[in-house]
């Protein structure tokens, strides 16, 4: 299938998926318990996904970008050279995969924290609006970060990957629709405006793995710069999975 039509059809089955699920508490009314149990289970399925999908694979589309793109220099280097030689030319093409991890999760964190203290900050001063208008931009960025890891994937044509990383985004991003909306009914917000913010949330990653794609299939970049955008956005989503917690803790009553 061609990438475009592939990247078209996971944004619109995602998109639908999520916005669906996420609609389901304002059709049904469910019990405090219940809403703490799809809360903890959200939040389990983050943690999970987490450890063994985002973690390990965004660490190996680093790792195997660089190799790919030493081993291109180093083929690169004329046959006189000695071993020394094409070890510092290999050096040369880029920094380590470590630096690239470091930095993504460094600035993930950083980013999603200072969104989160502005949402504690106004959640104290129980402006409703202002607090939901916190959370969804907070979980709106994460999802943006979701559709470039997503987008990048599919630029890659590698099939394995693009199902890693579809299934490591929707495993979450399913739950925290549900958990935007039920924070947002507990914050006393009207129908309409839930409807609002739930379709922002739901539309963010579809539509940014959609410019993803179309960017990196426009510019002509390598698939060794696909696969380590892919690794990046995986790990830059990683931390910013925060504010999903954070409101999951607010909606139970802070029993998460």
């Amino acid at each position: 299938m061609d990438g475009g039509l592939t990247i078209t059809f996971i944004s619109v089955a995602m998109f639908v998926g999520c916005f669906f699920l996420g609609f389901i508490p304002l059709l049904f009314r469910f019990s405090e318990k219940s809403l703490q149990f799809v809360s903890i289970l959200g939040a389990g399925l983050l943690c999970g996904t987490a450890l063994a999908v985002v973690i390990p694979e965004g660490v190996g589309l680093l790792e195997e970008s660089w190799r790919a793109s030493s081993s291109f220099s180093s083929s690169d280097v004329p046959s006189g050279l000695n071993a020394s030689g094409k070890n510092t030319t290999s050096a040369e093409s880029g920094p380590p995969p470590r630096f690239y991890i470091g930095v993504a999760l460094t600035v993930g964190f950083t980013l999603m924290f200072v969104v989160d203290q502005i949402g504690s900050y106004f959640s104290t001063q129980a402006q409703r609006n202002s607090v939901g208008i916190t959370a969804t931009l907070g979980l709106v960025i994460h999802a943006a970060a979701d559709g470039f890891a997503l987008g990048a994937a599919v630029a890659t044509g590698q099939v394995t990957v693009q199902v890693i990383v579809f299934f490591a985004v929707i495993l979450h991003k399913a739950p925290a629709a549900f958990g935007l909306v039920s924070f947002l009914m507990h914050a006393g917000l009207e129908k309409k405006y839930i409807q609002g913010h739930l379709l922002a949330f739901s539309a963010a990653a579809p539509i940014v793995a959609i410019a993803t794609y179309f960017i990196l299939h426009a510019s002509g970049s390598s698939s060794q710069s696909q696969l380590s955008a892919t690794g990046v956005g995986m790990l830059f989503s990683l931390w910013m999975s925060q504010p999903e917690a954070s409101e999951r803790r607010r909606t139970c009553g802070g029993s998460l």
